[in-house]
């Protein structure tokens, strides 16, 4: 009966050893405790390049949704003046009853036309050559529509291609840092890996988090932008056809000069 209570008292005092022997090290390893690693918590944990990385690309899909938004509200409005200028234009017989309506002789195909029937007023013999000098003016209108629409869409493009190459260098910084402190702890151990290379990995998804919206972007402006022109396109053929009516009749109203 004593020796099996010597046992008994070796293997508590044994265990009781242990404890106090492994207790500094789960002491030290709860200080440390484990990498945080949300969104959040792994951009501040970030090397300061990744980071200016991250806070460009996050600047970067800023600017990307502000232009649709204000482009997008543009677009809507000048494709909608337009089409109500060639829905209301097609319907007409001749430029007169044109500049009879306040609306449409605001509108500047209207506005062409009658500036260049003003200054060709001592030569409307020449229908054909006043016929190109109008479809001159409507080509140079809807360049420069063109031109307008376009304003602020290039950003998209180059963001869609630079992004993904950017958020890449990104990670790529934070993948060398990473073996860096591997090398320097001499350690594989995962959860010292993980923490780095997970807040490495995320500068490329927040490159492709810019580049693909902005792509998407791009390309569906793209097509309302021509969209749009050809409707400028259709009302100037529309408005091209009164002035060609006028000038067969030899009936041309002119407009105000200056």
């Amino acid at each position: 009966m004593r020796s099996m209570m010597t046992n008994a008292g070796k293997m508590a005092l044994a265990s009781a050893g242990l404890w106090s022997m492994s207790a500094p090290a789960m002491a030290a390893s709860g200080a440390a405790g484990p990498a945080d690693l949300t969104v959040a918590g792994m951009f501040m944990q970030a090397d300061w390049v990744v980071k200016l990385v991250m806070i460009g690309l996050m600047f970067a899909s800023i600017v990307t949704w502000t232009v649709f938004v204000a482009k997008l509200q543009e677009l809507r409005k000048a494709t909608a003046a337009e089409r109500e200028v060639h829905d209301s234009v097609i319907a007409l017989r001749s430029l007169g009853d044109a500049k009879a309506s306040p609306a449409l002789a605001a509108s500047p195909l209207i506005r062409e036309a009658l500036t260049e029937l003003n200054l060709s007023s001592d030569a409307l013999e020449d229908t054909d050559g006043v016929k190109e000098r109008v479809v001159s003016r409507f080509e140079r209108h809807e360049a420069a529509a063109a031109r307008r629409m376009t304003r602020g869409i290039n950003i998209l493009a180059t963001i869609g291609a630079t992004a993904p190459f950017v958020g890449l260098f990104g990670t790529v910084w934070g993948i060398m840092n990473a073996f860096v402190g591997i090398a320097e702890k001499q350690t594989t151990n995962l959860a010292v890996v993980a923490p780095g290379i997970a807040e490495a990995l995320l500068a490329t998804a927040l490159g492709l988090v810019a580049a693909i919206p902005s792509v998407v972007i791009y390309n569906h402006f793209s097509r309302q932008i021509a969209a749009h022109r050809a409707l400028v396109s259709d009302a100037a053929a529309a408005v091209l056809r009164l002035v060609s009516r006028d000038l067969s009749r030899g009936t041309v109203t002119l407009g105000k000069k200056g």
